[in-house]
């Protein structure tokens, strides 16, 4: 009936504007984290900054987007079963790694999510490769460059400023980190949000039957998500926040603005290639290379060991709770 496909979309769409609002809350924490921790800026000014850059880098294109709406699953074989299975899979774990205060990846979790609920619907034959490709690309290639970009620029950084006095050091990188900061929060909106936009859009060419050139993001899908983001990002995130900005490595303000500016532009340049990421990886592997820097015994490898099981665990946990969402979704319908 065509009224059921209708509830179908509508449904669909206020899920998916959910899953970005618990993104926005889930996943913002860790743009803000090392602000708030080097005390540069207050829990409620970092949120704020970062709830209205969210928004704006969230209407800067689409390209990622595209990645996920298009090329994950084959367009043809796209259904709203399809999309709500991988909806409800990716809340339930950002919502079950939340909990556990664990800054686990929306992204890929929402991807692979897709990945398992295409395999329920038609097979292996359904997924298309090349956008799995280049999300695993994204997967390995922003946390190593995570790692190592900080660690280089904190190298040749601290060589510069070295015979600067430390009050000198601290209100220059104060000042720095605000902007840092603020960097980080619209790149994070020019990633994340755009993922919400892909399955919404998905949803859309589902229902609509669109399979070629007609595929498109329309401008109603890039506001919502945008809208959907600001507002879970002023919800904040206390919880994750603690443990990156506190658990990991003790920062200060040239820390945190070596970690933001190098995660920062390794996210706003996937965004540009149409590479779905995780923040989360990227800052956390920035702010372990910061440490880095100033020897091993600087970051704490235990909470660093348990954030690299949850990026481990996720991937078939989420193809699984995919394909399983989709079934029972599929059983009752």
């Amino acid at each position: 009936m065509p009224e059921t496909a209708l509830l179908g979309l509508i449904a669909i769409v206020v899920l998916a504007l959910a899953f970005d609002f618990i993104n926005g809350f889930h996943d913002t924490a860790n743009a803000i984290a090392t602000s708030v921790a080097t005390r540069v800026l207050s829990p409620g000014q970092a949120v704020l900054m970062a709830g209205v850059l969210n928004v704006v880098g969230a209407l800067t294109g689409t390209a990622v987007a595209k990645t996920v709406g298009k090329d994950i699953v084959r367009p043809e074989l796209v259904t709203l079963e399809l999309v709500g299975a991988a909806l409800l899979s990716a809340i339930i774990w950002n919502l079950l790694t939340w909990w556990k205060g664990i800054p686990s990846s929306s992204s890929h979790a929402l991807v692979f999510s897709i990945v398992g609920a295409g395999v329920a619907s038609g097979g292996w034959g359904s997924i298309t490769f090349a956008g799995v490709k280049k999300t695993l690309t994204g997967l390995v290639t922003s946390p190593a460059l995570g790692f190592l970009i900080p660690l280089v620029l904190m190298a040749v950084l601290l060589w510069v400023i070295a015979r600067w006095r430390p009050k000198t050091v601290s209100r220059v990188f104060a000042r720095l980190q605000i902007l840092s900061a603020a960097f980080m929060a619209f790149s994070h909106g020019s990633n994340d949000a755009q993922k919400t936009m892909g399955i919404i859009t998905m949803a859309l060419a589902a229902y609509l039957g669109w399979t070629g050139s007609e595929w498109n993001v329309p401008l109603w899908v890039v506001l919502s998500a945008a809208a959907a983001m600001g507002l879970g990002t002023a919800m904040g995130g206390w919880r994750i926040i603690k443990t990156m900005g506190h658990k990991v490595v003790d920062l200060k303000p040239v820390d945190g603005f070596i970690a933001e500016l190098s995660a920062a532009t390794i996210i706003e340049t996937a965004s540009r290639l149409g590479i779905p990421v995780s923040t989360t990886h990227v800052i956390s592997t920035s702010i372990m290379g910061v440490g880095m820097s100033k020897g091993a015994k600087k970051v704490n490898w235990g909470v660093a060991g348990r954030i690299v099981s949850a990026w481990i665990i996720t991937l078939p946990t989420c193809v699984v709770l995919g394909w399983l969402c989709f079934k029972v979704i599929h059983l009752f319908n």
